[in-house]
């Protein structure tokens, strides 16, 4: 039996997490990977087109026929397996690439941010409502805000202007609907 008195050992704290990259420095990091995307594959960067061709391949999965049948969905399959793309590795690379720098840097922990009115089942249902809404709006758009702003911007599609600017614009418009849930 231990006296009050009696100090425990303190559990080890984890280190203190490192600052966020400077901004900047990412943005040309961000560039020169597009710029190398269109050297070394003669294409430009985009994240909608892998998840779009991971959903064709899991609905085909499921639906052979109606898959094949779909003059959207068949388009997926004329070149092969849809998951032998760049944009399926690219994905997969950058969910990856994500995971590594989150342990590197310290902040890589398990838990739902959210504000604190927000309960974790609100927080999770308007992540999943705005990531149903991204998703339709970039097959709507041929493209996600990467593909759109970052590669259809870099060849200086009118287009990707447009979507890019509407895609800010939404974005303050609605930003003050969701900031009381963040107070």
């Amino acid at each position: 039996m231990t006296s009050p008195t009696t100090a425990t050992p303190a559990a080890s704290s984890p280190p203190a997490p490192q600052p966020f990259w400077n901004p900047y420095l990412a943005g040309i990091g961000l560039g020169l990977t597009l710029l190398l995307a269109y050297v070394v594959l003669g294409t430009g960067l985009g994240a909608s087109g892998g998840i779009t061709r991971l959903a064709a391949t899991a609905a085909h999965g499921v639906a052979p026929t109606a898959v094949e049948q779909s003059p959207y969905l068949a388009g997926y399959f004329a070149d092969g397996s849809p998951l032998a793309h760049y944009l399926v590795l690219m994905l997969a690379g950058t969910l990856l690439g994500g995971f590594v720098s989150a342990a590197a840097a310290g902040r890589l922990r398990a838990g739902v941010e959210r504000g604190p009115r927000a309960s974790v089942a609100l927080r999770l249902a308007l992540a999943l409502g705005g990531g149903v809404l991204a998703g339709l709006g970039a097959r709507f758009a041929s493209g996600c805000t990467s593909g759109q702003a970052l590669s259809g911007g870099a060849m200086l599609q009118t287009g990707s202007f447009v979507f890019t600017g509407a895609c800010f614009a939404a974005a303050f418009a609605l930003a003050p609907l969701v900031k009381k849930e963040w107070r």
